[in-house]
């Protein structure tokens, strides 16, 4: 074999050893990658039923029910168009309270609740995740009032 033609295998050998590193991170971020959605876009079913995502907005007063003896409640998130159910099983933050934003991560079960293993509210007065707040503002909803 000449030397060129060596080269010439060494360096196809090289970029298809790249091409497939780089598709090997790109799935690894995939799989890792958390999106966002509004309570009407998982309404609307725009959200992928059993992947991990996040759903945002705010809680809607007098919509949380807990289970007496346990730790599982159920509450509502809206996006000031749509709401969505959501249930947790687990200590919520301190600050969670109805009329405030928060954020879940979870998955869409097949009955159309969220099923959420996390949840975070806002952390004081002057913070909300930067999706919610984008997404209530384009509602007219202003950053700094609570749910009426």
């Amino acid at each position: 074999m000449k030397p060129r033609r060596r080269r010439m295998m060494a360096m196809t050998s090289g970029l298809v050893c790249l091409a497939a590193a780089t598709a090997l991170v790109l799935t690894a971020f995939e799989q890792n990658m958390l999106y966002f959605y509004t309570p009407t876009e998982i309404a609307a079913g725009v959200a992928p039923e059993g992947k991990r995502l996040r759903v945002g907005g705010l809680v809607e007063r007098d919509s949380v029910r807990r289970t007496p003896g346990s730790l599982e409640v159920r509450f509502d998130v809206t996006d000031l168009d749509r709401s969505i159910t959501v249930a947790y099983a687990g200590v919520l933050p301190d600050l969670f309270r109805e009329g405030q934003g928060v954020v879940a991560h979870g998955r869409v079960g097949g009955n159309g609740v969220f099923e959420a293993d996390e949840v975070l509210a806002r952390h004081d007065e002057n913070y909300m995740p930067p999706e919610v707040a984008d997404m209530l503002e384009e509602r007219g909803h202003p950053r700094d009032a609570s749910l009426p």
